[in-house]
């Protein structure tokens, strides 16, 4: 079968939230989604000192799409109004299903405000469709013990698979949309293939280090993105590197975004807006 064909590569650009270091390549200049993922932003790496304000994300609402955040250092306390409540330490994810409405604050759990220490945050929207915009929120917050962590190429690769099925194994998330989605550490010269990928958008982001993909260098900070038609993608790392590599099937319907809401129609937009004033998301049972 075919290789995918790298098409473009996104830089990850510039957009502090204060004092926290944001980094963003989707959506970008030349690049609005690659559906169904629609939005990443990549915080930090910095290292927050004793007695720090912390992370800014107090409560706000989201509809109609799922948020996935990467702990990469640090931690992250979640709380949402379907009453849902974790801290996530480095190496956990947190995959988030808004859906029909909730609000959520992301803040730094207390010992992280007393004492700082280093941080890094990715947090990546994926789209629902239209039939799954109104489903019910729901969330999941893993440790890092938590995601099975598979080797390839004699230790040289490390799959950290968080949804989906890989290597015989299973994540320990099940996407209510088929999204596979994992972190990959590779050694400098490991490797790491993946099949099956024919009509799926792959979302490979290149956190740290430098790879080939396909054979084509791409660099740290930046979202390579691939054709849908090819069947198979081989990530070489030229020096140690860390990625997030995920693929799912597009959806194929308009998006229509405002702030923390994504549907289909402005006309849904004006209802999520008209909703959240109205009180509902703080309504949502758990």
């Amino acid at each position: 079968m075919p290789a995918k064909t790298v098409v473009a590569q996104h830089p990850s650009l510039r957009d502090d939230i204060g004092d926290l270091i944001t980094t963003r390549p989707l959506p970008g200049p030349r690049v609005e989604q690659i559906d169904p993922f629609l939005f990443l932003n990549h915080h930090g790496p910095q290292t927050y000192p004793p007695n720090n304000a912390g992370l800014p994300f107090g409560p706000h609402p989201h509809r109609g799409f799922e948020t996935v955040t990467f702990i990469l250092e640090g931690e992250l306390a979640h709380r949402d109004s379907a009453g849902h409540e974790s801290v996530i330490r480095a190496g956990g994810v947190q995959w988030m299903t808004a859906g029909s409405g909730l609000v959520h604050a992301e803040v730094s759990p207390e010992g992280f405000l007393r004492d700082g220490g280093p941080l890094e945050i990715l947090q990546l929207w994926v789209n629902l469709p239209g039939r799954m915009k109104m489903t019910r929120p729901r969330y999941t917050g893993v440790q890092a013990a938590d995601i099975p962590a598979i080797t390839a190429d004699q230790g040289k690769a490390t799959v950290h698979l968080i949804s989906g099925a890989w290597g015989g194994r299973a994540g320990p998330i099940s996407s209510l949309t088929g999204v596979f989605m994992s972190t990959i550490a590779l050694k400098k010269a490991g490797r790491a293939g993946f099949g099956s990928l024919a009509g799926r958008n792959v979302f490979l982001y290149v956190v740290r280090g430098e790879v080939e993909v396909n054979g084509v260098a791409a660099a740290a900070q930046h979202l390579v993105q691939l054709d849908l038609a090819g069947d198979m993608i081989e990530i070489v790392a030229l020096r140690g590197a860390l990625v997030v590599f995920g693929h799912a099937e597009p959806i194929g319907e308009p998006v229509v975004a405002h702030g923390p809401f994504v549907m289909n129609t402005r006309q849904e937009i004006v209802e999520a807006i008209r909703d959240y004033e109205a009180g509902f998301f703080d309504q949502v049972s758990a």
